[in-house]
């Protein structure tokens, strides 16, 4: 792995790879890697010839100066766990090309803050779009550049952030790129939370009550083949919202659901009752706050 810290010697070296026929792979990333991102990292390594791991916080897609601050910075750390996982592949990895690109706000922004919005029309109004003004337009900027110096056949998202999959499809058909999206299953801890750069602020008590999330959407799963739409939303909130009232919560610990809703697959709108999913079918997102840190989990009907 080579470490990248300019925009210009990432161009050559995917300059050079064109030159050779090489297929390139991009895993963005905002750093504070865990092993639901190495698994990304993990198959783009096993589907290309080059891969492009960036760890950049992109100030822009923050609407929340304290979240900003607040999010984790590991880049040592990070390089080290890339470092691992190219190990234990094998030679499978160390015969490929692997460019981790860790650029400065300066080195991605050389103007500024950048002029550019982008619009996704309904996919990007519901859910996070209207609770964080911009998000959307942000995140669309800095992987347009991404894919700019990249130049990436494929690209690998996880599917925690499934609103944000389907604004990178819709900028992908706003640009034109001959990308490939990639979307990559979650990567749960053993007591089922998904995994999230976010966890590494939760406080042990936190960290051991927050499971309870994602064991609310199995259980809303297991009553979708019995119950209505706007039942089932119903009893996912108000589960989570008494959650502290029926357990014992330390620290005066509380769930506090910001959102709940259960969209079609495909376009992420809203859907009142389970028919009117489409092809990809139903699924169930939420937005959660717990000791002070937002978490954000899915369930597939």
């Amino acid at each position: 792995m080579k470490q990248i810290l300019k925009a210009a010697e990432l161009q050559q070296a995917v300059a050079e790879a064109k030159e050779k026929g090489l297929e390139i792979g991009l895993v963005p990333t905002m750093g504070a890697l865990h092993e639901g991102h190495l698994s990304l990292i993990e198959r783009a390594l096993k589907e290309n010839d080059v891969v492009v791991v960036s760890l950049f916080v992109n100030p822009i897609q923050f609407n929340n100066k304290e979240d900003l601050e607040k999010y984790p910075r590991t880049i040592e750390a990070d390089l080290d766990l890339i470092n691992g996982l190219v190990s234990r592949m094998g030679s499978e990895a160390k015969a490929k090309e692997l460019y981790a690109f860790t650029p400065t706000v300066d080195e991605m922004y050389p103007n500024g803050e950048p002029k550019e919005v982008y619009h996704f029309g309904p996919v990007e109004e519901v859910m996070e779009g209207p609770r964080r003004p911009g998000h959307f337009s942000g995140v669309a900027v800095v992987v347009r550049r991404l894919f700019d110096l990249s130049q990436p056949r494929r690209a690998y998202f996880g599917e925690k952030d499934y609103q944000q999959i389907a604004v990178i499809r819709a900028l992908l058909e706003q640009i034109k790129y001959p990308i490939e999206l990639v979307p990559c299953p979650i990567v749960r801890a053993d007591d089922g939370l998904a995994l999230s750069s976010r966890n590494m602020r939760l406080s042990p008590a936190a960290r051991a009550m927050a499971p309870a999330i994602y064991a609310t959407l199995e259980q809303a799963a297991e009553m979708a083949e019995y119950e209505e739409v706007d039942d089932v939303k119903e009893w996912v909130l108000d589960t989570l919202a008494s959650y502290h009232e029926v357990n014992d919560c330390p620290d005066g610990l509380r769930f506090e659901p910001e959102y709940f809703e259960i969209v079609d697959a495909r376009t992420l709108q809203p859907i009142a009752n389970w028919d009117e999913a489409g092809d990809l079918g139903a699924v169930g997102c939420i937005a959660v706050w717990l000791d002070g840190v937002r978490l954000i989990d899915i369930v597939k009907f």
